[in-house]
């Protein structure tokens, strides 16, 4: 029998009230697993600044909306948030999300989903900011900026900052298959 050292932390409710226990759970379970690259969802930058800060010295991803997600051609990331982050040593992805684009787009067309929709609905069974981890980190190994063969930890939430931080072994997400999630760290209960 193998021994078993993190006990799952649940918050009572969803949302940025989280944010600062998540990335101290999650800093220190990569100190405890020696995980060095990290993969952060921010939408303004707000919680990507707090993650340059807390992970100062690793291979932080900070994995924002795709420009036009809110509005066509729109950047939601400030500028300002963009060069603390930079400053600190952060990379900024802005890529497409693995779940989205042209499947919502045949999905808001034609209404009917397809196999990448379902995957993030069934995702959000466990909660919201599960299928945006898992999504980070396969952009975040799209983008060659996090290895595909050790474990990282990726953080992300519901709405605004971040409620949920997993162990997760990424894969491209032409492999997405191969992704496996190894451990949960923190999620919300509701």
């Amino acid at each position: 029998m193998g021994s078993f050292k993190n006990a799952v932390i649940y918050f009572s409710s969803p949302g940025e009230e989280n944010t600062d226990a998540v990335l101290a759970l999650a800093k220190r379970r990569s100190e405890e697993l020696g995980i060095r690259d990290i993969v952060v969802a921010s939408t303004r930058g707000v919680t990507g600044v707090k993650a340059s800060e807390v992970f100062k010295g690793y291979n932080l991803v900070v994995v924002t909306h795709h420009t036009g997600f809110r509005e066509p051609g729109r950047q939601e990331l400030t500028e300002e948030n963009r060069q603390i982050i930079e400053k600190n040593g952060g990379r900024i992805l802005t890529g497409t999300h693995v779940f989205m684009n042209v499947e919502r787009a045949i999905r808001s067309k034609f209404g009917t989903a397809y196999p990448a929709e379902i995957m993030a609905q069934t995702l959000r069974l466990f909660c919201e900011g599960m299928k945006v981890a898992v999504e980070i980190a396969a952009m975040a190994a799209d983008a060659g900026l996090i290895p595909v063969d050790m474990e990282v930890i990726s953080i992300a939430g519901t709405g605004r900052g971040a409620d949920t931080a997993i162990v997760i072994k990424p894969a491209n997400s032409s492999r997405i298959f191969d992704m496996v999630i190894k451990e949960v760290i923190a999620k919300p209960r509701g």
